[in-house]
């Protein structure tokens, strides 16, 4: 993988698999919101060899991404395309529930903001007969949780489009890569107050990721236990289903 682009690079997931990646010869764009922690991820990445571009541009300004992607395709193919960016809203504590706006603001930089990064990159793939898309998805995305609605409900569709791209693609020589984490270390897992099962270390999981990618796979869910659990709910009748997930809360915590 010698040209990369990956969102949410700031912090977290995003800014670790930047860091995996990033090897002498490798060619970095890293997206986020803030300019000034894209900077500091850049700068490990270049102690590590790596040429690390930066792009302080919001997944859901379709234009101005697009526009940064080509400048920097213009520059050699990219190989890689992985979109990570991602936010949360949910439940409050005092148990009011999520706000419209909030769960539309998810779905836009969950699901568009995946589009708007993968879409332009998508042609040019095609045309060359070789490229790999990675969508960085949850396993909320299985079944959907009473807590965080807006969120589950970008992750499922970040998945379906992930897999009909995968089938799309199947004879394009375009390995589309579909990722379902459970939880681990990451700010926004750090906002929930509840039980985070088989929680597992940021490093476990992007190495975790970046194998997958590397691998080819179509999918990776991880801790499967997690993933198998919300995927058998999902099967269960509505009511029982609906009562099963009741019994686990993910409330936002304050001040986060």
């Amino acid at each position: 993988m010698n040209s990369v682009v990956i969102s949410g690079a700031s912090r977290g997931l995003g800014a670790a698999l930047a860091e995996r990646f990033a090897a002498p010869g490798v060619r970095l764009l890293l997206v986020a919101r803030s300019a000034d922690a894209l900077a500091e991820v850049a700068a490990r990445c270049a102690a590590r060899g790596a040429t690390a571009e930066v792009a302080a541009i919001d997944v859901r300004d379709a234009a101005a991404l697009a526009a940064r992607l080509a400048a920097f395709e213009a520059a050699g193919p990219v190989d890689l395309v992985i979109a990570n960016a991602g936010i949360s809203a949910g439940t409050t504590p005092a148990g009011e529930p999520e706000a419209a706006a909030d769960a539309a603001r998810q779905v836009e930089v969950n699901l568009l903001g995946a589009m708007h990064l993968v879409g332009p990159l998508l042609p040019g793939m095609r045309a060359r007969g070789r490229g790999a898309v990675a969508l960085v998805a949850s396993v909320a995305g299985f079944r959907g949780l009473p807590d965080c609605p807006g969120y589950c409900a970008g992750k499922a569709g970040l998945i379906a489009w992930g897999e009909a791209l995968r089938a799309a693609h199947l004879d394009d020589g375009i390995a589309v890569t579909v990722i379902a984490p459970g939880f681990f270390d990451s700010a926004m897992g750090d906002r929930f107050a509840g039980p985070r099962p088989l929680l597992l270390g940021l490093d476990s999981a992007a190495a975790r990721v970046q194998r997958a990618i590397l691998a080819g796979r179509g999918r990776a869910v991880f801790p499967w236990p997690v993933g198998a659990l919300l995927r058998a709910l999902a099967l269960l009748p509505p009511g029982l289903g609906d009562r099963l997930v009741r019994l686990v809360r993910f409330r936002v915590m304050p001040g986060r």
